[in-house]
């Protein structure tokens, strides 16, 4: 378990920053999310994968910070993430309660993981398909529209089946 954990903490530390991944207005919306989407009915693991993807953005918004004020040692993108994914702990630890799902992963914490994931993915496709039009994005918004219409999907089909 510990080094499939390694792994997936891996896929979301291997990527680079681009540019400023995200509004504070997101990052304010975000923190009441839990709560507001369980008075609407929503499951709580698909808010789990839009937390991932926060999260990851938290995780990329502390690497350029640190870029900024130009603080480098060893392993710092690997555990600005570690951290920035620890962040679910304090933030729902009163609201949830611990279910494993996968190999003893609480299933939260496993959605968050697989969510980060396809907020990298969605940012790794669409470098590709801007570089194969000439560096010049599709349509404006592409980075976010792919982000989103990835997310939704994600969140979609756990909604509907959910381990």
């Amino acid at each position: 378990m510990k080094k499939l954990l390694a792994f997936l903490c891996g896929i979301l530390t291997t990527s680079n920053v681009f540019a400023n991944p995200a509004c504070a207005v997101c990052t304010v919306a975000i923190g009441a999310t839990l709560t507001i989407s369980r008075k609407l009915g929503v499951c709580d693991n698909a808010v789990a994968v839009w937390l991932g993807a926060f999260l990851v953005i938290l995780g990329y918004w502390a690497i350029k910070w640190f870029d900024k004020k130009n603080w480098h040692f060893f392993g710092r993108d690997t555990i600005l993430m570690l951290l920035s994914f620890s962040m679910i702990g304090a933030l729902y630890i009163k609201h949830l309660v611990y279910t494993p799902c996968f190999l003893g992963i609480d299933a939260f914490l496993l959605w968050a993981i697989i969510g980060g994931i396809v907020y990298v993915i969605s940012q790794k496709i669409y470098e590709f398909m801007k570089r194969r039009n000439n560096n010049h994005a599709h349509f404006p918004f592409e980075k976010v529209v792919m982000a989103l219409v990835m997310l939704f999907m994600v969140s979609f089909l756990v909604s509907k089946y959910a381990l």
